[in-house]
């Protein structure tokens, strides 16, 4: 295999790389492709997809908060050749008004610099802000969220969150991550929840769902009434949270208790149910006539 086919065979495992064992990944590819400084020239479009898909989390700089890496926090776009620059690799945090550069195999940020928003889009993205913040306190555990306005428009935000749990010495790690499109011109609120769960003790299984969501925003929804429009529509987020979390659940409870429980033979091939108390008494009795054959009938 020549360098090339290594560096692209190396990309698709760091792509398909669990929650939280990306460096798990990126430590095992080094044995297939053993020059490091081309490794990490080879790897660095695959690393740089997974960590914007993946809504990796960055320490802002100057901050005591992290901000969300994804493709609505880039400042500056690819080249239409959609060649990638280091200033494609800058990033925003709208929260704190902050510009950084981040490093896609670190994960560190770095030269940071002040951002002015949109004077217009700012008061209604700002409200979003801090309902999705009071909404991550009582709903995560350990969780980022950041919302951003589109690039181009002052009536359409996007609401990201991402919460991690991950629990080597179990053998298993998660990820949750939802995005969510308002858009207060076509009144609309679209969004797709993502999870995926890997568990890895004596064996290798991977959840991976996807829920998309689509509904009309309230009239009562606008502008003009920030606060509390952000409010509604960060209940609407969380009615349609808690709605595909409870239908996890009984997914999962009626895997348990009937999928799984039709894989197995309900009864041996006699068709009848096993009387341990006698398997144990045939076991002793064969033990004893072997020992009578040892040692001779007395």
């Amino acid at each position: 295999m020549d360098p090339s086919q290594q560096i692209e065979a190396a990309s698709k495992f760091l792509l398909q790389a669990p929650p939280g064992e990306i460096n798990d990944v990126l430590n095992d590819v080094r044995n297939i492709v053993s020059d490091d400084e081309s490794l990490q020239a080879g790897l660095l479009p695959a690393l740089r997809e997974y960590n914007l898909a993946q809504f990796t989390t960055a320490d802002v700089p100057g901050h005591n908060h992290q901000s969300i890496i994804s493709e609505a926090a880039r400042i500056s776009k690819p080249s239409t050749e959609g060649e990638e620059t280091e200033e494609s690799d800058r990033f925003w945090d709208p929260r704190s008004r902050t510009s950084f550069r981040f490093d896609h195999l670190s994960l560190e940020t770095s030269e940071p610099e002040p951002v002015e928003p949109d004077e217009e889009s700012e008061p209604f993205r700002a409200a979003l802000e801090s309902a999705s913040l009071t909404y991550l306190a009582a709903h995560y555990h350990d969780g980022v969220t950041s919302v951003f306005p589109a690039s181009g428009s002052t009536s359409r935000y996007y609401v990201q969150i991402v919460a991690n749990k991950y629990n080597p010495s179990n053998y298993w790690s998660g990820r949750w991550r939802s995005e969510y499109t308002v858009d207060l011109e076509e009144r609309t609120l679209k969004g797709r929840i993502l999870v995926n769960v890997h568990y890895y003790e004596q064996g290798n299984v991977q959840l991976s769902t996807t829920h998309s969501i689509d509904l009309p925003l309230p009239p009562t929804i606008t502008p003009s009434s920030a606060a509390a429009s952000a409010s509604k529509v960060l209940a609407l987020v969380e009615a349609e949270e808690g709605k595909y979390q409870t239908s996890l659940n009984e997914t999962y409870t009626e895997m348990s208790e009937k999928t799984f429980k039709g894989l197995r033979r309900a009864l041996p091939m006699t068709r009848s149910k096993l009387d341990w108390d006698k398997v144990l008494g045939y076991k002793l009795g064969a033990e004893l006539s072997s020992n009578r054959g040892m040692f001779g009938s007395s």
